[in-house]
Formats: structure tokens, sequence, C-alpha cells
């Protein structure tokens, strides 16, 4: 395992890929008590509890968690990362999907070296593909994957691959993250407006260049069925009961393949529970890390 450690009082750091990328990590903190102070003074986490590497999808950096960590947070050791090409992370060319695996199991390994043990991997979106694909390379330092409609699931039709990439090409980040969110994730109008109102906006936009990188990495060979054969820990798959049925059809034939997989519907949710149901989405991984 490696010996580099995190200082999570330092909130922030970097940790050094295998490509020697540098890959951004953020200590979450909990949400303060009624009383407590600033910074979650007054909010301990539970002794014997894992840490959680917390890895975003496409279009999204750390600050997608800015709900869902803090609840976590209060009850485990919680980093969240920047996934390579956007926020404070670094990037290498040429871009594999193989180079997300190795950020993910760099920062997990850095992780587990700090809180003494196994640490859980929670990827929302293609960062469930990357956790899973880090749970193959660090079977000692992942103990357990959660992710949230990550499983491979070959949606992008041609024409919708030839759309953003016109866009990417153009530079037009804004109408590539609405053709993106819009025609292939499905948003619905408010879920959009919310996002285009959201104060992260111009970070997203600036991270739009990545889409189509992803899309096609996400459909290649190393993001086939087969790789997740090798994933032998405690795999949970999440979804909402209201997300467009690829996720489903998805997770279903991903559950097949994984020696130890289970799924858990959340009532009433889309693609972004991790904003609209995230007390339920901790409850679930929770439950999941204890055992139950």
């Amino acid at each position: 395992m490696s010996t580099e450690r995190l200082e999570l009082d330092a909130r922030a750091g970097h940790v050094r890929s295998h490509d020697g990328t540098p890959i951004a990590w953020f200590a979450e903190r909990p949400t303060p008590r009624s009383g407590g102070g600033e910074d979650g003074a007054g909010v301990e986490v539970t002794a014997g509890r894992p840490g959680i590497v917390l890895v975003h999808g496409t279009t999204a950096d750390h600050q997608t968690w800015r709900v869902l960590g803090p609840l976590l947070a209060a009850r485990h050791p919680i980093v969240s990362i920047d996934r390579r090409g956007r926020g404070a992370s670094g990037d290498t060319a040429p871009y594999a999907i193989g180079r997300e695996f190795e950020d993910v199991a760099a920062v997990a390994r850095a992780l587990a070296s700090t809180t003494g043990g196994p640490v859980a991997v929670v990827g929302h979106s293609f960062g469930g593909r990357c956790a899973l694909g880090a749970a193959g390379l660090e079977p000692s330092a992942i103990g357990w994957v959660v992710t949230y409609e990550g499983a491979v699931a070959a949606h992008v039709g041609t024409a919708d691959l030839d759309r953003l990439e016109a866009l990417a090409a153009a530079g037009d980040g804004a109408a590539l993250l609405e053709v993106f969110l819009r025609d292939v994730v499905e948003m619905t109008d408010v879920e959009w407006q919310r996002f285009r109102d959201a104060p992260v906006w111009p970070d997203r936009v600036a991270a739009a260049p990545t889409i189509v990188r992803e899309v096609r990495a996400g459909g290649g060979e190393a993001a086939a069925w087969a790789g997740y054969a090798d994933v032998r820990q405690p795999v949970l798959q999440l979804l909402g009961s209201e997300s467009p049925p690829y996720f489903r059809a998805g997770a279903e034939a991903l559950g097949a393949r994984l020696a130890d997989g289970r799924v858990v519907v959340i009532e009433g949710a889309r693609h972004s529970a991790h904003h609209t149901h995230a007390e339920a989405m901790r409850a679930a991984i929770e439950a999941f890390l204890a055992g139950r």
C-alpha cells in the first residue's frame, strides 16, 4: 500500500497518479450541528467507520458533493476529488479511461494509508465506472464500491455524438452542456433550470470539453463489461426510480457480472439524487457499509 498520506486537517491537497498527473482532493466537513460552531465542530467521525472517496460524474467536479458529502462526513472521513482535466487537477495526454481508474486508485491508497484500513469509493454516473475500475486495481485499499447509475450503458447515439463533437470543436461549452444533459441524460426542464442557475455553472462550462472524451471512453474496450468481473469487493448499485430506463438496464447487466453485487432503488429520484435525495442516498450507503 502506498505510504503517501493525506493531511486531512489541511482541507485539500494533491496525490500523484501513476502517470504523474496531480489529482486534487478535498476533505469534506460535516454540516455543523446547532451550537456546534464552524467547520463541523461538535460533530465527531465515528470510530471504525471506513473512509470514503467521492468521485463525480461527467460535466462535474468535487463541488457536486456539496449536499451529500457533509452528510456522510458526520460519520466517515471523506475526501472528494476533481477528476483529471478539470478544477484543481492536472491533465496528461493522451486521455484514456484507464488513467481515470489509476487516479481514483491513487487517492484511495492515500486515504487508506491515512485511516489505517480499506476505504469505500462512491461514484456518480461516469464516476461510478471509475470507481469500479479502481477497485480492480486496488483490492487491498478499496473494500467497497457504490455507484449511482454508473453502469456502462450505450445510450449515446451517433447523431448525439456528432452534435457533441461539433459543439466541442466550436468551443461552445454552454450548448455542449445543454445537449448532453437534456438530450442524453434527459434532464427535465426543472432540473435543467436549477442546474443552469447554480453558482457552479461557470465551472461546469469550463469543464465541458471533457464530455466528448468521456462519452467515447465509456463505450470503449477499456470500459467493457468483462473488466468488471475482476471486481471482487461488495458493490452497491443505486438507481433512481424516475430515471431513464437505460440506467436500470445497465445496472442489471452489470449486476450479472459482479461477484458480490446488489441494487437499491431510491424512490422518486432521477439522475441527480445526490442533490435531490441526499438523505436517502446517505442512508443506503451507510447501511451497505455496515453490512445491512
